[in-house]
């Protein structure tokens, strides 16, 4: 993994005050002497493959048009304007996927993908709103930024299956970009980016678990833990004075009993699970399993997170649940020191795994990491 040499102007503790999930900000020369870490070619280059998520958006009279990858070179010999949206760059290049470490200060189960945007002049994908936070990061040439009302599900769009255009954008604030400028945009907050010359735009996207994923996972959980043959109970209930009616009382009973059910869930494992849950299973190749397997037991050497692995814990009365792509395993508090260093570095080095290799729990740990996908050798 890259390190991450950048640092970002930026007062963490009023941003997150005043500005995280309620207030844009712009954010003037965020990145001092930035470079964009991947270049249009190396962005189209992507396009080309297979396994990559791209879309080339464009509006002819004003029509609007998405094309999905993968793309052919001359796809992208056309009349402009138009923008090519490739998604989750930073799971392809190190050096965009350190770019994630400029805003550590919100949870790294946070992070969704860094999407990276390019568009020749006039290009945009329209007026539109996310239901997630973004830090929009300017790389080479310009682009106009508008932001708009906020938006929710009874805004109307324009028909379309696959774009969320605005029928109506209400402009409140225009900020043009350059090179390491960055624009924090919160959920449901209308913007619209205009290229204003060839451009690059790094798009640090965040995940938000719809609330209808989370009753569903935690309801799953419970599922599991209740006894299937325990039923409903009445007993010495009232006689029935109208026949048919579902009485209050027999609502209150339900809900009690139902209450003294849902007491049962003492567990929060379902969340975890769900927040490191992986867009895409990840491949894994059995060579490099090996040999990260060999790793463990031949000695120390560096070992690092994949750049698409989604890697979270917490501590229990007893324990320290592990969360990795989607799955969960308890160790005892031993795995702390190596899982800190991980979380924050991204890798143990040489020093850190003769550390850990001592500890069995951590060996253990390790183990579980490399089956997941989540860790391999550097």
């Amino acid at each position: 993994m890259i390190a991450c040499n950048w640092k970002l102007n930026l007062d963490r503790d009023k941003f997150l005050a005043q500005h995280w999930q309620s207030k844009a900000l712009l954010i003037r020369n965020a990145i001092s002497e930035f470079k964009p870490p991947v270049s249009s070619h190396e962005l189209a280059g992507l396009a080309l493959e297979d396994q990559v998520e791209s879309r080339l958006v464009e509006c002819r009279d004003n029509v609007w048009k998405v094309h999905h990858g993968p793309f052919h070179t001359d796809d992208f010999d056309r009349d402009p304007p138009w923008t090519l949206l490739v998604q989750a760059v930073d799971h392809y290049f190190p050096e965009v996927a350190a770019l994630r470490k400029l805003i550590d200060f919100i949870p790294q189960w946070r992070v969704d993908d860094i999407m990276v945007s390019y568009a020749v002049e006039g290009g945009s994908v329209g007026p539109h709103y996310d239901n997630y936070d973004v830090f929009l990061l300017q790389g080479s040439g310009e682009r106009l930024w508008k932001l708009g009302q906020f938006c929710d599900d009874t805004t109307a769009l324009l028909p379309h299956d696959e774009l969320r255009i605005l029928d109506a954008f209400e402009t409140s604030e225009e900020h043009l970009l350059r090179c390491g400028d960055i624009l924090y945009v919160p959920p449901g907050t209308a913007h619209w980016g205009i290229a204003q010359s060839e451009c690059m735009t790094f798009s640090i996207g965040f995940r938000a678990p719809r609330i209808s994923d989370m009753v569903s996972r935690w309801a799953d959980q419970l599922l599991e833990k209740l006894e299937p043959e325990t039923f409903y109970r009445d007993a010495k209930r009232a006689p029935m004075a109208r026949p048919g009616e579902i009485h209050q009382r027999d609502l209150d009973r339900a809900l009690a009993q139902l209450q003294g059910a849902l007491d049962q869930a003492d567990g929060s494992h379902w969340f975890g699970e769900l927040v490191t849950d992986p867009h895409d299973t990840p491949l894994q190749d059995e060579d490099d399993l090996a040999q990260a397997r060999a790793v463990l037991k031949d000695g120390p050497k560096i070992v690092e997170l994949h750049p698409a692995a989604k890697l979270a814990w917490q501590q229990d009365a007893r324990n320290i649940v592990v969360f990795a792509n989607g799955e969960c395993q308890k160790f005892d508090e031993s795995v702390l020191p190596s899982l800190l260093i991980l979380c924050e570095s991204w890798r143990l080095t040489a020093s850190d795994m003769k550390t850990a290799l001592a500890d069995t729990g951590t060996v253990a740990l390790l183990n579980y990491l490399v089956d997941s996908g989540v860790i391999g050798v550097a």
